[in-house]
C-alpha cells in the first residue's frame, strides 16, 4: 500500500495512505467525516471509466493512515494535502471534497494557491463559517457542537449511529436511496477511525473560511442536497456560491448529506460535465 509521510509524533512517522489509479487529468477525492477514501467508491469507478486519473487518500486519523493525537485542524490538513500534491507532482488537478473534505479544498486553495489546481468541486460544504457569532448570525449555536463532543466522549459508537442516521436521512431513505448494508458499511468505516481524531475534528468544523474565499481563483462547483441534515443548506452551500469569485451551485432537491452514495449518478454527472466542458475549453 502506498504511503506518504507528512510529519512525526514521538519519533514515529505520520503517514497518509493513498491510492492512485488510472491516467489522464488527476482528480483528488477528499473524504468526509468520519470516513475514509473507500467511501468514494461510486465516484472512483465513474471517473476512471470517464478517463481520469483518480487519487484518494485517508485523512490523518482515519482509514489506513496514521492516527496521531494532534494535527486535527485545517492548517495541518491542508499542509498534509500539499505534501501529497507535491509528492505525486500533480498538475492541472481537480480537487473534489465532500463535507469535511471541502475544508481541505478551501483552505488549500486559500493558503497554497492554484499552481497545481485547475478547478474544484465541493459537495455539501462546510464553508463559509458554521459557528454563529455576532458577525455571522447565519451560523449554528456553539452548544450544538459541544453536544457532539459530549456524545463522542460518552459513546463514540452510539454517536456514529446517530451520525449515519443524519448522513443518509436514513428513516426516509432506507431501502430506497441507501441499503441497510451500505449504512452498516459506512458505520464500520467510521468505527475504525481514531477516537481522538473523531473528537478533535468537531472543533475543526468551526473553522472560519471566509478569509480564504477571495483568494480562490479557480472555478468552483458546489453540489448539495436541500434536505442536508448535517450541514444546513441555507448556512453553507446556498451562502457560499455568492462568496466565491467564480462558482456554480447545483441543488439536489430532497437529497441528504451523503450524496456521493445516495445520489451518485447526479453527483458524478455534475463533476464530469463541470470538469470535461472546462477541460476542453482550457485545452
Amino acid at each position: 500500500m502506498p504511503f506518504v509521510t507528512v510529519g512525526a509524533e514521538n519519533g514515529a512517522p505520520i503517514d497518509l495512505y493513498y491510492e492512485d489509479h488510472g491516467q489522464g487529468r488527476p482528480v483528488v477525492l477528499i473524504h468526509g467525516f468520519p470516513f475514509n477514501g473507500a467511501t468514494w467508491e461510486k465516484q472512483t469507478i465513474a471517473l476512471l471509466e470517464a478517463g481520469f486519473r483518480v487519487i484518494t487518500y485517508d485523512r490523518r486519523g482515519f482509514g489506513n493512515s496514521s492516527q496521531p493525537t494532534s494535527g486535527y485542524d485545517y492548517d495541518t490538513f491542508s499542509a498534509d494535502l500539499d505534501v501529497l500534491m507535491n509528492h505525486l507532482d500533480l498538475r492541472d488537478a481537480v480537487l473534489v471534497g465532500h463535507s469535511m473534505g471541502t475544508g481541505e479544498v478551501i483552505r488549500y486553495l486559500g493558503a497554497y494557491g492554484s499552481s497545481r489546481v485547475e478547478r474544484a468541486v465541493v459537495l455539501a460544504p462546510l464553508a463559509p463559517y458554521l459557528l454563529k457569532t455576532p458577525d455571522n448570525p447565519e451560523g449554528v449555536e456553539q452548544q450544538l457542537f459541544d453536544g457532539f463532543k459530549q456524545a463522542i466522549r460518552a459513546d463514540r459508537f452510539a454517536y456514529l449511529t446517530s451520525f449515519c442516521d443524519s448522513f443518509f436521512n436514513y428513516q426516509q431513505n432506507k431501502g430506497k436511496l441507501v441499503s441497510e448494508e451500505a449504512y452498516r458499511a459506512h458505520w464500520n468505516i467510521g468505527a475504525r477511525a481514531s477516537g481522538k481524531g473523531t473528537l478533535d475534528c468537531v472543533d475543526a468544523w468551526l473553522t472560519d473560511f471566509r478569509g480564504d474565499l477571495p483568494r480562490i481563483d479557480v472555478p468552483v462547483l458546489i453540489v448539495q442536497g436541500d434536505a442536508d441534515a448535517v450541514l444546513p443548506f441555507p448556512a453553507t452551500g446556498q451562502r457560499l456560491v455568492n462568496m466565491l469569485p467564480d462558482a456554480k451551485l447545483i441543488t439536489l432537491p430532497g437529497a441528504p448529506h451523503g450524496t456521493p452514495w445516495t445520489h451518485a449518478d447526479e453527483v458524478n454527472r455534475a463533476i464530469i460535465e463541470f470538469v470535461g466542458v472546462r477541460a476542453m475549453a482550457h485545452a
